[in-house]
């Protein structure tokens, strides 16, 4: 038992930078902190505990943690600072140098982090990613509309250019009667949307003997919630069983992320990625014929190890042909301990910008697209607490941004639009 007396009268802030999964598992260290008396700090007040859960995707995302936890540390002097999430399990010791912080918690250890408090301990506490076999449910709101339900973490995968399996472990996910039972409790708390969380959520079940599918099925009937998204599924993970209950359910929306990363399959081969673009284009096309008005979304990466100039080009139009709806474009970043650092064609910084800039203009495109497509057709919003002047803003099933007059009866609400008119500048449109 953890003697509440050591957090009385504190106050901590908490800060979130990567993915999803990581605002969910933020969200559960402060629950955990708030039931053992922690309140969370007000505006301009100084915190005495901080807890910063670090991204490691790409190098770019080690240095905005790097800079995060000094801002953090300045912002709050005195605080006891603890350094969590991919960044601090990859490089616990670069982030432990940092003046400021006082403990750093690798992926295993941050589900256990109140017993670091009551031992009081400084420094570094990292395990093995091989040894990382536990899985630590996770649910948050955060300070959105939306609850992100982590259903999934790790990655058994080994694609040349990732760390993120070393960083999060090997594959693992929870019960599904405990996530149906969490994702109820959201509702009943008065979540109206779920978006499904996880590292690689199509291999849900590798330590339960449960399937993907299954845990969807089971979660379309929680009547307390309105609304579930999927977020990221690999292509050859997604198969026409998902896509055809998806169809069909009651409460899946029509929006789905596939990560494609290259439109080469010789690129695809140095990635180890499991898939070739046939495969990929016929999930897309399948969508499109079940599900004709769903939103695609995609993540490609530009300028890896061996993506020659007739290699980018042969993707790009790949890509072109493709019916999806937005592009995230990352620049390829070396990371330490992957395989495709033993590939000897390297792509130039200057080059992987202007591959970006040309893929960027390629989603510009499609977005407005596949916006001004749906001008004139009947959705459901479920309108946030963003304001901007006199508007208010929410997104419809198929993951249109929408702006209306504000009315704070409207704020958490799913309302019947019809789509007016598109405003290409703000990448909105009207109700």
């Amino acid at each position: 038992m953890i003697d509440k007396n050591i957090f009385k009268n504190k106050k901590a802030a908490y800060f979130t930078l990567g993915c999803k999964l990581n605002f969910a598992e933020t969200s559960t260290i402060g629950r955990q902190l708030s039931e053992h008396g922690v309140r969370k700090v007000l505006p301009g007040e100084i915190a005495d505990i901080c807890i910063i859960n670090t991204c490691s995707v790409t190098e770019p995302a080690d240095k905005k943690c790097r800079q995060a936890i000094r801002k953090i540390c300045k912002r709050h002097p005195g605080a006891f600072v603890v350094a969590v999430g991919c960044y601090a399990q990859l490089k616990p010791e670069e982030a432990s140098r940092i003046e400021g912080v006082d403990l750093v918690l690798g992926t295993k250890e941050k589900g256990n982090i109140l017993e670091y408090f009551k031992r009081n301990r400084v420094g570094v506490a990292v395990s093995p990613a091989k040894d990382i076999r536990v899985f630590t449910p996770s649910c948050s709101k955060g300070d959105r509309t939306r609850y992100f339900l982590k259903v999934q973490d790790g990655c058994d995968y080994r694609c040349s250019y990732c760390a993120i399996p070393f960083a999060r472990g090997r594959s693992r996910n929870g019960q599904i009667a405990d996530l149906v039972k969490m994702a109820d409790e959201a509702g009943r708390d008065g979540g109206k949307e779920i978006v499904l969380t996880g590292v690689n959520i199509g291999d849900f079940g590798k330590s339960t003997g449960e399937t993907f599918l299954n845990l969807l099925k089971a979660l379309d009937g929680v009547e307390s919630v309105d609304r579930f998204r999927i977020s990221s599924i690999e292509p050859n993970l997604l198969t026409d069983d998902i896509l055809a209950f998806v169809a069909q359910s009651r409460r899946f929306a029509p929006h789905f992320h596939i990560p494609l990363q290259s439109g080469c399959d010789e690129v695809l081969k140095l990635m180890r990625r499991k898939y070739d673009t046939q495969l990929f284009a016929a999930k897309i096309h399948k969508i499109k014929e079940l599900l004709p008005n769903a939103f695609i979304g995609t993540d490609v990466i530009v300028g890896t190890r061996g993506e020659t100039d007739e290699y980018f080009e042969t993707g790009k139009r790949f890509i072109q042909s493709l019916p999806v709806s937005q592009l995230h474009v990352f620049n390829y970043s070396e990371r330490q301990g992957t395989a495709a650092l033993h590939i000897d064609h390297r792509v130039n910084p200057q080059t992987r910008q202007e591959r970006s800039r040309q893929l960027q203009e390629i989603s510009g495109r499609k977005t407005v697209d596949f916006y001004r497509s749906q001008v004139g057709t009947s959705r459901l919003a479920l309108f946030e607490h963003t304001k901007k002047g006199n508007k208010m803003y929410g997104f419809t099933e198929n993951y249109i941004k929408v702006e209306a007059d504000y009315r704070i009866a409207l704020i958490n609400r799913l309302i019947p639009v019809t789509l007016s008119s598109f405003n290409e500048n703000e990448m909105t449109m009207s109700v």
